[in-house]
């Protein structure tokens, strides 16, 4: 192990307070820039066509390096050569003729242009049509051999192809296989599939050779996997299926292996050069903590909490990743953990991500700890000078024991005597950085929990959270009540706000969803103003009914939440502001209006909210699903409570999407892997790092040079964060 750490600190850089890279690693990042030919700038690339260069920059495409790898987002197969007696109405087809004439026009009526050609095969024609494409005159001339592919169509008794895909046979180039894939890239507007094709080819031809390939050969032999030399070409025109997957596989593993690489790297700084403060329960502690909290804890919470007090009695900083359903009790864990480190002379922190849930958890400790000896002190963003000037003074001198606040917490006047745990309450809501921030200002290494209510497919635990040890609760304490959903037409809606309104009136209280605060320019989505004048007027007239954005004052929304918490209002209508945090036992019901405009996991926190209490929750969502994938979503919603199956769910629907993006984790999108098809490989990349960061004299090898360097390129400006989750 001794023997590796020089590798790792080569990788990792300093943990220098504010610094980022240390001069090492910035020495290391310039030596592992990939050869220089292929770092040219596509501005000074003789191959590449001035008129692209804003197109090709559009596209995050500035090297060669960046445009060959810029693989397509899929592959179509050519239309079969069909005789011009079986054309048919719709159906793609290949024709071959020749071109009997030309016609340009400038329809200066339309403000468009448009060529058409006449193709004849000495029986037939075929009219071919393309708007706006005033350089197929150039390409195409009368007395050329071409195929065309395209959707042919009658038009006047004729056969027409608008925007076929020609193809010139008299070229020398002989007749093209049509059995081969055509390859499809993302665009901007401005660039054409062809014009792209053609200039990645011409980089390709000329600066393969000078690709470093990164997987050693007997490492590649070992795993059968194609060479890049092999793989690279194929991917940007394959000649097959077959041939596609290879090279596919290729890359696939070389992304995902990368990846854990890094994140192999970053654990092994946490558990092998990091320090934290060793923070150790008894059971004194243990019994005094239990009599004060609210709640019996379970089984589930029994044991996550041994995980996390196993952690925090280690010598290096714990990153632990705390997930669990909507009122599962995570909070409860948190609370019982950060009293341990109290108990023990150090200042715990609790971060969440809006004021509402800030101050519900202050309210919430302050029960807990009731003429207890500990001070619990709330940092906010609107505060006066005076008070958050007193209350920094009390956080860097130890008095504030416990912290409770947002975003404020990261200002750098923060600082602290003696932080040893911070809790993060629904971690997606915080980038790596800002939680880097935290740490760096208190000049320790404290211990991490975070915790999150959107329960994380496998796949993406392994990949977006690789580096994380993680506890799960999977079951709601005893008591908590069923929540029955509904997906409702408009026609339904009488009926709904009848048994609404019956509920309110047996003394319940509820809430009404809607997706915007101001009106936007979709008439058929409802906004909260909108929604709450129609409804104190029309089907809740006569009953106490509340308003809660996110753009009110602070001292409007807390009025507003303490008067719901207390029955003085009957129902509050809010935008998803309520979607974490707001515990109100008596709510029991909820509206949803414009559901197609929320996400599953969205829809799951807010059913969260009439989920609190011992009666049965009932949720109306009215929506207008604009495709297939919307409908399957809400219809997945109503079929499951359980939150870990909605997320698999909605990781086979619409893939990784946000739950695997820069702003959650700090980590760059993947080029070509996709969780759900390359489970295996996840799996399989996972493994291989892992083996070879264990057996640290093959990794410092040299034929695993290209190999480091690809990490360090990809991956060290986010090494330094890794510790923090």
């Amino acid at each position: 192990m001794n023997r590796f750490k020089d590798s790792i600190r080569f990788l990792a850089g300093n943990h220098r307070k504010g610094k980022g890279l240390g001069k090492r690693q910035e020495q290391a990042a310039k030596e592992a820039k990939p050869g220089k030919g292929i770092q040219t700038l596509l501005t000074e690339e003789e191959g590449v066509p001035r008129r692209l260069f804003p197109y090709l920059q559009k596209l995050g495409l500035r090297c060669v390096y960046d445009l060959l790898y810029y693989f397509p987002k899929r592959y179509e197969k050519p239309a079969p050569l069909t005789d011009w007696s079986d054309l048919e109405e719709g159906v793609p087809a290949t024709v071959q003729g020749e071109i009997t004439q030309t016609e340009s026009k400038n329809m200066w009526y339309a403000r468009r242009t448009l060529f058409s050609a006449v193709i004849e095969n000495g029986e037939e024609s075929i009219k071919a049509v393309w708007f706006n494409q005033p350089y197929r005159a150039k390409q195409l001339a009368q007395g050329m051999e071409v195929l065309l592919t395209g959707v042919p169509k009658k038009s006047g008794g004729l056969w027409e192809m608008v925007h076929p895909q020609p193809n010139k046979l008299d070229n020398g180039e002989g007749m093209p296989d049509l059995d081969s894939l055509i390859p499809v890239y993302s665009l901007t507007e401005g660039l054409k599939q062809y014009q792209l094709r053609q200039v990645i080819q011409t980089i390709l031809k000329k600066y393969l050779s000078e690709m470093e390939d990164v997987l050693p050969s007997d490492f590649q032999k070992e795993h059968n996997l194609w060479s890049l030399e092999k793989s690279l070409p194929v991917m940007h025109k394959p000649k097959d299926s077959e041939a596609l997957a290879k090279a596919r596989e290729r890359f696939v593993f070389q992304e995902l292996l990368t990846l854990q690489l890094a994140l192999a790297v970053r654990r092994f700084k946490q558990h092998g050069i990091a320090k934290a403060p060793i923070i150790l329960s008894s059971e004194k502690i243990d019994n005094r903590i239990k009599k004060r909290l609210l709640f019996e804890l379970t089984e589930e919470q029994e044991k996550v909490i041994e995980e996390i007090l196993e952690d925090m009695g280690k010598k290096h900083p714990m990153n632990r990743l705390l997930q669990g359903d909507v009122g599962s009790g995570k909070t409860v864990v948190a609370a019982y953990v950060m009293l341990v480190a109290i108990a023990q002379g150090y200042q715990a922190v609790l971060m969440a991500p809006t004021e509402i849930l800030a101050r519900q958890h202050y309210e919430t400790f302050q029960k807990i700890l009731k003429n207890a000896k500990v001070q619990i002190d709330l940092l906010v963003g609107k505060q006066g000078v005076q008070e958050r000037k007193n209350l920094l003074q009390d956080i860097v001198e130890g008095k504030s024991q416990i912290v409770i606040g947002t975003q404020a917490l990261l200002q750098e006047k923060v600082a602290f005597e003696k932080l040893g745990l911070v809790v993060i309450d629904e971690q997606h809501k915080f980038g790596v950085q800002q939680r880097a921030l935290l740490r760096e200002s208190s000049g320790i290494f404290p211990h991490y929990l975070v915790m999150t209510a959107t329960p994380i497919p496998r796949t993406v635990a392994m990949t977006a959270f690789g580096d994380l040890d993680i506890s799960t609760i999977t079951k709601l304490p005893p008591g908590r009540a069923k929540v029955h959903t509904y997906l409702f037409e408009e026609g339904q809606r009488e009926a709904w706000w009848q048994s609404f309104r019956k509920g309110i009136e047996q003394g319940r209280q509820g809430y009404v969803i809607a997706p915007f605060v101001e009106s936007e320019d979709f008439s058929e989505v409802d906004n909260v103003t909108e929604v709450y004048n129609r409804l104190k007027d029309g089907e809740l007239l006569d009953l106490s009914v509340g308003i809660l954005h996110g753009r009110m004052s602070t001292e409007l929304k807390e009025k507003t939440m303490r008067q719901f918490a207390e029955n003085e209002i009957d129902v509050l209508v809010a935008t998803s502001v309520v979607e974490v945090g707001i515990d109100v036992p008596n709510a029991t019901l909820m509206t949803i209006e414009s559901g197609q405009r929320f996400g599953m996991a969205q829809l799951h926190q807010l059913r969260g909210r009439v989920s609190r209490g011992t009666t049965e929750g009932h949720v109306a969502i009215f929506a207008k699903p604009p495709n297939e994938l919307a409908a399957a979503r809400l219809a997945a919603v109503v079929d499951t409570n359980n939150g870990f199956e909605l997320a698999e769910k909605d990781l086979q629907l619409r893939g990784p999407g946000d739950l695997f993006s820069t702003q959650q984790h700090g980590l760059p999108p993947l080029r070509i892997a996709d969780l759900i098809r390359d489970e295996k490989i996840v799996l399989q990349a996972r493994k291989v790092a892992q083996s070879l960061v264990e057996e640290g004299p093959i990794w410092k090898e040299e034929e695993y040079r290209p190999l480091r360097n690809a990490v360090l390129r990809r991956y060290g400006k986010v090494l330094d964060l890794g510790d923090v989750g």
